[in-house]
């Protein structure tokens, strides 16, 4: 099981990646609020998804959130590292993703 500052480190690796990634805020065009739910932990870490960029990341949920991702340490730990595939974690019930149909598929541009 990661520990909470290593699931930090990881969402932190997330947006830089984000911010470094050419093309990124024309392929997803965004405005929302956005948590990330450590399952095994039972923590929360909250930011904000503009322009393509993963912004204002901080421990803490977010009740008015439009997107939610709920995800267990070892395996946020494994995406971030390329180790699993976010569709995998997805379709075998090992991340779930709660967000309008919409905002799914723009989302889904990132993958």
């Amino acid at each position: 099981m990661a520990t909470v500052d290593q699931c930090r480190q990881a969402l932190r690796e997330v947006a830089a990646r984000l911010q470094g990634e050419p093309g990124v805020s024309a392929k997803l065009t965004l405005d929302r609020a956005v948590v990330c739910h450590i399952t095994d932990l039972d923590h929360s870490f909250h930011g904000r998804l503009r322009g393509g960029q993963l912004i204002d990341l901080t421990d803490g949920d977010d009740p008015a959130a439009q997107i939610r991702l709920s995800v267990s340490s070892d395996d946020l730990q494994a995406m971030v590292e390329g180790r699993l595939n976010f569709a995998v974690a997805w379709a075998t019930g090992r991340a779930s993703v709660k967000a309008s149909f919409g905002d799914l598929l723009k989302l889904r541009k990132l993958m």
